[in-house]
């Protein structure tokens, strides 16, 4: 098995050459993005403990937290959304580019969880109508190596979109609430752990989540962590939906 995912990863090489996917100058430190673009990543290490929300300093609980606790635990987002690192997902999340998914994933991985890791790892599902458009859903694909990496298995439909539900780009936060209230269940027949986390690709006002943790509470689930590749400041970002 370790000889054919050494082959594997070699194939994926050739396919995807390993090219810097924002500049297109010659990668560094086996990722593909040059030293001078990885270098611009916006990293999130001034937040919300709560919510991952970007502060100028760090925070237990900012000011919306305060107003309004997020029925999650505890949160973690190890990237701002903003440049170059949107334009990665934009083109991983709506147009298949699997070479920008790769560097993604890699980004992540790279990243040192600072809570401790849950016994179960599930990504925000999508409806099946989407899913069958996109082919893929892109939170389940940047969660199977993390929880490879971290040893936590990973279920990929305990969770499931019972409804579609519109786009949350240009949504407010209270319009993003309503839009995905009741969008979610637990597959029938799923036990889960006392300590789960539910990963998705970009976290704006986190109503997405907040939706999927209620629905974990009733069933019983004790601990919530909430992890995103990347946390918006605000819900207006372009491209931002969760």
């Amino acid at each position: 098995m370790d000889a054919m995912a050494t082959v594997w990863r070699r194939l994926q090489r050739f396919v995807l050459p390993p090219r810097c996917l924002l500049c297109g100058g010659n990668h560094g430190d086996g990722i593909d993005l040059c030293a001078a673009c990885a270098n611009e990543l916006p990293r999130n290490r001034s937040c919300c403990a709560r919510c991952a929300l970007p502060l100028a300093t760090p925070a237990a609980w900012c000011g919306e937290c305060q107003r309004r606790a997020p029925p999650w635990d505890a949160a973690w987002a190890p990237f701002r959304y903003g440049w170059p690192l949107d334009r990665l997902e934009s083109r991983y999340k709506f147009q298949a580019d699997l070479a920008a998914g790769r560097v993604l994933t890699q980004l992540w991985l790279r990243e040192r969880l600072p809570l401790k890791p849950p016994q179960l790892l599930l990504a925000v599902p999508l409806h099946r109508n989407r899913l069958r458009r996109r082919g893929y859903n892109q939170a389940l694909e940047l969660a199977r190596p993390l929880a490879r990496a971290l040893g936590v298995p990973v279920h990929p439909d305990a969770l499931q979109r019972q409804r579609a539900t519109g786009a949350q780009t240009e949504l407010d936060a209270v319009a993003r609430r309503r839009n995905v209230h009741g969008a979610f269940a637990l597959r029938e027949g799923v036990t889960l752990p006392a300590h789960v986390a539910i990963l998705d690709d970009v976290m704006t006002t986190g109503a997405t989540l907040a939706e999927c943790t209620r629905v974990l509470r009733r069933a019983g689930v004790q601990r919530v962590d909430v992890w995103a590749l990347a946390r918006a400041p605000s819900p207006r970002v372009n491209g931002a939906q969760g």
